[in-house]
């Protein structure tokens, strides 16, 4: 696939999720469903030219979707570092774990360390909204949505491989017959 559909096909992935993290609603904070699109052009796309831009590109959009005052820097942090340690872990295990079972396990995963970087850096350089705590936050907002995003991987996952499986044949037999 050459680099160009790959950076077409990121944008797409993010933009879905950025739709679906600015029509979420806050509860103060916003269940990060752009996650799970961060993570499928991971799993699907990335390789060590553009894992971070995913992760750069994931960070910028959600922070300026955020609804918690001061949660930009906190985003970009989060998405950086998160990107870079699901990338990292996924590139050393992809061909020991069937995919679909290291998506899932993956997107949890990474949702929760996305989710304490995300607060710790919230709780660092601006502050936790007031009245709230960090387990508090953790436990409303990181937990389920980690089980959200990983039940949006759980449907997402082997649809979009099935479509890039499928665009990639059709792509090659149009090689073959032009």
């Amino acid at each position: 696939m050459s680099q160009v559909l790959k950076l077409i096909l990121i944008a797409l992935f993010m933009a879905i999720g950025t739709v679906l993290h600015a029509v979420v609603p806050s509860f103060p904070m916003k269940p990060d469903l752009l996650l799970s699109m961060m993570f499928l052009a991971i799993f699907l796309l990335s390789d060590r030219k553009n894992f971070l831009v995913i992760g750069l590109v994931a960070g910028l959009l959600s922070g300026l979707t955020t609804t918690i005052p001061g949660g930009f820097l906190p985003n970009v942090i989060d998405k950086l570092i998160t990107a870079s340690v699901i990338f990292g872990i996924f590139s050393l295990i992809r061909n020991v774990i069937p995919k679909y079972v290291n998506a899932l396990v993956l997107t949890a995963l990474g949702t929760v360390l996305s989710g304490t970087v995300f607060l710790t850096s919230l709780a660092l350089f601006i502050s936790l909204p007031p009245g709230t705590s960090f387990l508090g936050l953790f436990l409303a907002i990181v937990l389920p949505t980690a089980a959200i995003n990983t039940v949006l991987m759980a449907v997402v996952f082997p649809i979009a491989q099935q479509i890039m499986k499928n665009s990639i044949s059709n792509r090659n037999t149009v090689k073959k017959v032009g």
